[in-house]
């Protein structure tokens, strides 16, 4: 009897470690499929549209696609004629943002658009206070 539970127990030993490795070979299956999906995330480009309209806009900050995901290059429109319109193409998980500075926040909007479709927009003093910022289309 000794003997039969000794075999039993190593047999359910023997499935414990297969099943064990069966389940690691998929979790590494899962992880790579999620570091290529990251991968593709980081790399991947895609066109936004900016968009301003009011009156006394005195300059038009925007993400513009130079640098990284984390500092952004800015670049500037000074005192620019509305309604304003630039496209840019950007990079992975950067954030498409515009932010207008006017001296008249009531007719103020910015708006991101993404494939014709308007992905963020603020109005008045919600555009001044914060302007628009969206998530990238890429991971959103």
């Amino acid at each position: 009897m000794k003997r039969t539970a000794r075999t039993a127990r190593t047999a359910v030993s023997a499935l414990a470690v297969a099943g064990l490795a069966l389940g690691l070979g998929a979790c590494s299956e899962v992880a790579e499929k999620a570091a290529d999906q990251v991968d593709k995330s980081v790399n991947e480009t895609y066109e936004v549209t900016y968009e301003v309209s009011g009156k006394g806009i005195e300059s038009i900050d925007y993400h513009a696609g130079g640098g990284t995901a984390m500092e952004p290059k800015i670049e500037t429109e000074k005192k620019p004629a509305t309604p304003w319109k630039k496209t840019v193409t950007l990079k992975g998980i950067m954030p498409p943002a515009v932010m207008p500075i006017s001296l008249d926040p009531a007719g103020l909007t910015c708006k991101v658009i993404h494939d014709g479709k308007v992905i963020k927009e603020a109005k008045g003093e919600q555009a001044m206070a914060g302007g628009c910022v969206a998530v990238s289309p890429i991971v959103g």
